[in-house]
């Protein structure tokens, strides 16, 4: 019998200190709804802020850019024949009108001496056949010959004369291949190594001998995507659109030229528009095959709002930034433009001098307080970035 009373008393006593828990929660409650218990304000969200700046702005692309020469072209011979002299060193500048290589002239030499021979023979012959048939002619009249002989004669004399006029041909071009034994540079630029040695047989039309690039000026091609291209047409005439090609990072290398190309069509493999530059090049910063990061600025922007790009949030209804306002944040829809180093353009949604949140935004929302903990009129020290 001594069990169930056991039983009993611990079931009242789990009853009685559920009740105890009841009334403490009771109070707890009570406290925290009334005035001089602890306070329900939300704390304030440290924050980084700048202030929305106004600045006249370029309206620039960029892209990937390679170095091609003004002009390119491959020397090669014009007749068959063994190489005998090389006139320059590989890698300097040769000047149009430089001769740069001579092929064996000797037998193009012995053409030149055939061929006059050949001229003066058929001219001495074409004159002869010229005196009989002026002879024929004056027997011709009293009917001395008869008219098929004057005929043959006079026929005979005509060939006589092409013939030699065929002389004449033959031996301008005996001349002209003996010219082209000697090699010159067609134009103004840096030739690049030798192809062809001294002794090797080079063929006409097909051996190339060096190469030659104009490098100043140069060209910088470079491909934008199609959407920006017309605003690229529309900025033509407006003013010169200057192009900057900088050699990897370093900002003291960069060259600045102008637009001078826009492709008539459209990649449609990559959906890119292909463009050139114009350099003047004189210190020959840049070289044929470089890679170059290029700046395109189509026109300048006046007056325009930039905030930072840290600044700029992306919702479910398009971009907006958090505006501090009488220590609170607001909400802004924003239209943005173009980028400007680590600037954003804002076309609409805010005013010069209102500040906009650059950190802490995660942990903001509508109408929350904000402690300006880094940026203009900072009272604190700036909060880590993600905050």
């Amino acid at each position: 019998m001594s069990i169930p009373i056991t039983t009993e008393r611990r079931q009242r006593q789990l009853r009685l200190r559920r009740v105890a828990v009841v009334w403490t929660l009771s109070a707890v409650m009570s406290c925290c709804s009334g005035g001089g218990g602890v306070s329900a304000t939300p704390e304030a969200v440290p924050v980084e802020v700048a202030e929305v700046a106004q600045r006249d702005v370029p309206v620039q692309l960029h892209a990937i850019g390679n170095v091609e020469a003004y002009a390119t072209v491959s020397v090669k011979s014009l007749v068959d024949g063994e190489l005998a002299e090389i006139r320059f060193q590989e890698g300097q500048d040769v000047h149009e009108g430089d001769l740069l290589f001579v092929i064996d002239p000797r037998p193009f030499e012995a053409e030149l001496r055939q061929a006059e021979a050949n001229l003066v023979r058929d001219r001495a012959e074409a004159k002869n056949a010229e005196v009989q048939a002026e002879r024929y002619a004056r027997l011709l009249a009293p009917g001395f010959i008869s008219r098929d002989q004057y005929d043959q004669v006079r026929t005979q004399a005509q060939s006589m004369q092409a013939a030699a006029k065929a002389d004449m041909a033959a031996l301008e071009r005996a001349k002209l291949r003996l010219q082209y034994c000697y090699i010159h540079s067609p134009i103004t630029g840096r030739i690049g190594k030798f192809l062809v040695h001294v002794g090797n047989v080079v063929k006409e039309r097909e051996t190339t001998l060096a190469v030659i690039n104009r490098v100043r000026p140069v060209h910088v091609s470079f491909a934008v995507p199609e959407q920006e291209l017309r605003a690229i047409r529309s900025s033509a005439g407006v003013h010169q659109r200057e192009v900057q090609a900088r050699v990897g990072n370093d900002d003291s290398q960069v060259a600045t030229g102008e637009l001078s190309f826009i492709d008539n069509m459209v990649d449609a493999k990559t959906g890119t528009v292909m463009l050139k530059g114009l350099f003047p090049n004189d210190d020959e910063m840049l070289w044929p095959g470089q890679f170059v990061n290029v700046t395109l600025t189509l026109l300048t922007q006046p007056d325009a709002l930039l905030v930072p790009a840290m600044a700029l949030q992306t919702g479910q209804d398009g971009q907006y930034v958090f505006v501090v306002k009488d220590g609170t944040a607001e909400v802004r829809a924003v239209v943005a433009g173009p980028s400007v180093n680590e600037e954003v353009v804002v076309t609409k949604g805010l005013a010069s001098g209102e500040r906009v949140v650059t950190r802490g935004q995660i942990r903001l929302a509508p109408g929350a307080r904000v402690e300006v903990k880094g940026g203009p009129d900072a009272g604190g020290q700036p909060v880590a970035a993600g905050e």
